[in-house]
C-alpha cells in the first residue's frame, strides 16, 4: 500500500493534470458564456455534487472557524478566478501564465511567516528560478515581452490571493473535518461572494445554452472534475504535504497545458517549448527535494 505521503504526491499530480487541461473547456464555453457565468455554473455544480456525496453539516464550528472558511472561499474560489479573468482582458495570456505561477514562491514566504512548521530550504529557491525560467520560455514562445502594468498587477495579485488560500486551507485541515465537507463549505462562501459580480457583469440565467451537448459536456467537466473532485484532492494534498510542497505542483500546469494543446489541438512543439517543459520539470524536482540535515561532527577526545 502507498503511504499517505506518496498518495499526497499522486493527488497533487492528478489535480494539476486536470487543471492544466481546463483551458480547452473554458475556451469552448467562452463562445456562449461570460467568464463569470462559467465560474458560477461550475462551482454551483461542484457544490451540488459534493452535497450528494456528503450531505452532512458541520458541527461545533465557532465563529472564528466560520470566518476562516469564508476567507478561504473568498480567496480561492471567488477572488483568484475573478482577478485572473480580468487580468486576461488587460494583458497578454503569456504574462498571466508566468505571473500566476509565482504563487508557490509567495506561498513559501507567507507560510514561513505565518506557519512556523513550514520550513524554507535553499533547493526551493533554486528550483523556483529553474522552473520559472522554463515557464517563461513556454509562455513567451514566439512572442515578444510586453509589459501591461494594470493586467500584470492583477495577475500577480491573483498569485498572492492563491497563496493566502493555500495557507487558509492548511489551517482548516487542522480542524479534523472531512475533506469533502471542508471543500463544500469553501465553495458555498465562494458562490456567495460571486452573486453580486453576476449582476455587475449583467449575467443572464439562460439555461437553454446547455441544450448544446458540447456546452453541457464541458461545464460538467469543469464542475464535477476540475471543481468538485480537484478541489477535494488539492485540499487533501495540502493537509498531507503542507502548503509549500503542494503549491510547487502549480509549476506543472503550463507544461500540461502545452502538452495537451499539442495532443488535442495538434499545436506544434517548438524547441523553446520543449526546453521550457524540461526546465520546469527539473525545477519542480529540485524544489521538492529537501536537503538532508547535516549531522553534528563528533569531536575526538
Amino acid at each position: 500500500m502507498l503511504t499517505e505521503k506518496y498518495s499526497g504526491h499522486l493527488t497533487a499530480f492528478f489535480t494539476v493534470f486536470v487543471w492544466g487541461t481546463t483551458f480547452i473547456s473554458t475556451k469552448v464555453l467562452l463562445d456562449d458564456f461570460l467568464p463569470v457565468e462559467i465560474l458560477f455554473f461550475r462551482f454551483v455544480m461542484g457544490w451540488c455534487v459534493l452535497f450528494l456525496f456528503y450531505p452532512h453539516t458541520a458541527k461545533n464550528i465557532n465563529l472564528k472557524q466560520e470566518i476562516i472558511f469564508a476567507a478561504a472561499g473568498f480567496c480561492g474560489i471567488y477572488l483568484y478566478f475573478l482577478l485572473e479573468n480580468i487580468a486576461l482582458t488587460y494583458t497578454m495570456a503569456s504574462n498571466v501564465g508566468v505571473l500566476v505561477c509565482v504563487s508557490p514562491f509567495l506561498t513559501a514566504i507567507l507560510a514561513h511567516i505565518f506557519l512556523k512548521e513550514e520550513k524554507l530550504h535553499l533547493n526551493f529557491f533554486i528550483g523556483f528560478v529553474v522552473a520559472i525560467t522554463g515557464i517563461i520560455l513556454i509562455s513567451f514562445n514566439g512572442t515578444s515581452l510586453q509589459l501591461n502594468p494594470l493586467g500584470d498587477i492583477l495577475a500577480m495579485s491573483a498569485a498572492l490571493v492563491w497563496a493566502f488560500y493555500s495557507l487558509l486551507t492548511k489551517k482548516i485541515s487542522k480542524y479534523g473535518m472531512p475533506v469533502i465537507l471542508v471543500t463544500r463549505k469553501t465553495f458555498f462562501y465562494g458562490i456567495l461572494f460571486m452573486l453580486p459580480t453576476l449582476f455587475f457583469f449583467d449575467a443572464k440565467p439562460n439555461f437553454a445554452r446547455f441544450q448544446n451537448m458540447t456546452n453541457l459536456f464541458n461545464i460538467l467537466f469543469l464542475g464535477i472534475g476540475a471543481s468538485a473532485l480537484c478541489f477535494v484532492t488539492w485540499n487533501y494534498t495540502v493537509k498531507v504535504l503542507g502548503a509549500i510542497k503542494t503549491s510547487i505542483y502549480i509549476y506543472l500546469i503550463p507544461v500540461i497545458t502545452v502538452v495537451t494543446a499539442a495532443i488535442i489541438l495538434t499545436e506544434p512543439m517548438s524547441l523553446l517549448l520543449t526546453l521550457g517543459t524540461f526546465l520546469t520539470i527539473v525545477g519542480l524536482f529540485i524544489s521538492k527535494y529537501d536537503s538532508p540535515k547535516q549531522r553534528p561532527v563528533k569531536r575526538q577526545k
